[in-house]
């Protein structure tokens, strides 16, 4: 932070001086001088460009008394002329031209104020000292500075001048990531107090804490400058650039919220009953799928990968922009769900195509894998990663507030039964890897992502390569699928799961939040309602469903997805917090 003595006016050239001397010397043959003294205006502040055009000019010129005397070709001398700066001598460092021109410049000078003067120091006459016989005694030129001195230095000029050359510090906040058109935007930072801040067109001054703070009508338009100038007219400045802006945005604190399916957006019959959900407030959030278990995109994608694989062509396509807008009016959030590496659109296609690294292949690489799927995308392969990353950013772009991934890992069952092209280290790595990457492609639009992973991951991670610690270090939440038809007699001391569904839910929660302590990622987990566990056995499905969310809620946790692959929902179950 720079440090001033005192404040001090704007630099300005120019005061000059007239001064009639009297002849120095009886050897002089003119009656008297006439001395033009010119330099800074007193109490100027100067820059580093300022500073460089400082100039003090001391000239001579012939008094004359006679016309005669006006004629005659003589020389006059400056040797009496001594400059001061800050009482130092700093005449040898200005320039003569000939006998009748001083000119100094300060070259380059630190932070500070200054003290210059001009001081006349007779010189004595070595004639009348040998006639005397007195010792010839040299005057301080500093003495003149002095008012009680009793010197015959005498003072023609002084001035006092500030040197300010150090740009003003700037810090300069960067505004919320995922800017919404046509809202305002807030610019604030912190610069030296005082300075004139320019943002774009706007011109504001630093308060005297040095913060400033700016509101844009709407978010910038390409690069942005930020500038601060202090008083002496150093600048600084910073561009801002790279800003994302999405149509609409909503958000809440604890989300509630049930899966979409793309013919379940386009379907009145399914539909309708969500946003009766939603309008009674069961639910504030919709997870609609953009790219799902079969490979497909279910939205108008312009993803030319897509487009290749023929992964365009869903057999429901929703209006994603319109979908959102609708949503957003109603101030719920979409959660747009992205089927990443469980891929039966890319990995035949790449078989097909000789492009078999881009799928998971079979031990002895003569096809590419299946197990009990239809084909899995290869997430060691760049390519792979960069087209689901692709299409999250796309629907970013769109207005979606939250990308949750699926299938975020490698096929069930070992790996050794299978071959994983470019894959060096282990499957979490990769995994881990992939969400990193995510996360930081992701970050501009401002919107949150997470991942459904398996139930045993927060405590099993080698099972398909999910390392649930890591993994919530780059994301915002993560969702267990915590379906208690899906888990064997005795996991986690839960004698019958499927008949259980609180006791279940509840102890594997607990090993979630173990596992998620201290992590950046929040535990928002999926729960089961569907017809699946009535056909098993339990007898009612609402209290099945209820079973889950209060299990969920005594966890310390009160925010929950619930899966219907037929989208149909219990709406008797969605007890709240």
């Amino acid at each position: 932070m720079k440090h001033r003595t005192r404040t001090l006016l704007p630099a300005a050239l120019g005061t000059a001086a007239a001064l009639l001397l009297s002849a120095c010397s009886g050897n002089d043959p003119f009656a008297a001088r006439e001395l033009s003294i010119s330099g800074p205006e007193n109490g100027a502040l100067y820059n580093a460009e300022a500073l460089a055009e400082l100039r003090v000019e001391i000239e001579a010129a012939l008094a004359a008394d006679t016309e005669e005397d006006a004629d005659t070709d003589t020389v006059v001398h400056l040797d009496d002329i001594r400059l001061l700066l800050d009482a130092d001598d700093v005449t040898e460092t200005a320039e003569r031209d000939g006998d009748n021109r001083l000119t100094w410049s300060p070259g380059e000078l630190e932070d500070g104020v200054y003290e210059l003067a001009v001081v006349r120091v007779p010189l004595p006459d070595p004639d009348a000292a040998e006639e005397d016989d007195a010792e010839v005694v040299d005057v301080d030129p500093a003495s003149a500075l002095d008012e009680d001195a009793d010197t015959d230095a005498q003072l023609l000029e002084r001035w006092a001048f500030e040197v300010d050359v150090t740009p003003p510090d700037l810090e300069v906040a960067v505004p919320e990531r995922g800017l919404v058109a046509g809202e305002p935007v807030t610019i604030s930072g912190v610069t030296e107090a005082g300075a004139l801040v320019t943002v774009g067109a706007i011109e504001v001054t630093a308060d005297q804490d040095g913060s400033f703070e700016v509101e844009l009508d709407g978010p910038p338009e390409g690069e942005l400058v930020v500038a601060a100038t202090d008083a002496a007219g150093n600048r600084t400045s910073d561009e801002m650039g790279g800003f994302v802006v999405v149509p609409s945005r909503a958000s809440v604190d604890e989300m509630r919220s049930v899966h979409v399916s793309f013919c379940g957006w386009v379907s009145p019959s399914l539909k309708d009953p969500v946003m009766a959900s939603v309008e009674a407030g069961r639910i504030n959030a919709v997870q609609l799928d953009l790219k799902d278990e079969t490979g497909k995109v279910g939205f108008a994608t312009e993803n030319e990968f897509a487009q290749r694989i023929g992964a365009d062509t869903p057999d429901c396509r929703i209006d994603l922009e319109a979908a959102v807008q609708e949503l957003h009016a109603l101030g719920v959030p979409v959660i747009g769900r992205i089927v990443a590496f469980a891929d039966p659109v890319l990995a035949p296609w790449a078989w097909a195509n000789d492009e078999r690294a881009l799928a998971i292949q079979t031990a002895d690489g003569s096809d590419f894998y299946t197990g009990r799927y239809n084909g899995f995308a290869n997430f060691a392969n760049p390519d792979v990663q960069e087209y689901n990353i692709a299409i999250a950013e796309e629907a970013a772009a769109m207005g979606v507030d939250h990308i949750l991934w699926d299938y975020l890992r490698k096929p069930d069952g070992p790996l050794e039964n299978m071959t994983v092209v470019g894959l060096e280290g282990s499957v979490e790595d990769e995994i881990y890897a992939f969400t990193r990457a995510a996360d930081e492609r992701l970050a501009p639009f401002g919107i949150e992502h997470g991942a459904s992973l398996y139930g045993v991951s927060a405590d099993r991670p080698w099972e398909v390569g999910q390392d649930v610690e890591r993994l919530a270090e780059v994301l915002d939440y993560v969702s267990p699928m915590i379906y208690p038809s899906h888990w064997g007699p005795g996991e986690y001391d839960v004698a019958n799961p499927l008949m259980q569904p609180y006791d279940i839910v509840y102890r594997n929660l607990e090993v979630w939040l173990e596992a998620t302590e201290g992590k950046r990622a929040r535990v928002a987990p999926w729960l089961e309602d569907s017809n699946w566990p009535i056909r098993l056995g339990y007898p009612d499905r609402t209290d099945y469903v209820r079973e889950q969310i209060r299990a969920t809620y005594d966890a310390g946790i009160n925010e929950w997805l619930l899966w219907d692959s037929a989208v149909r929902y219990t709406d008797a179950a969605m007890i709240q917090p």
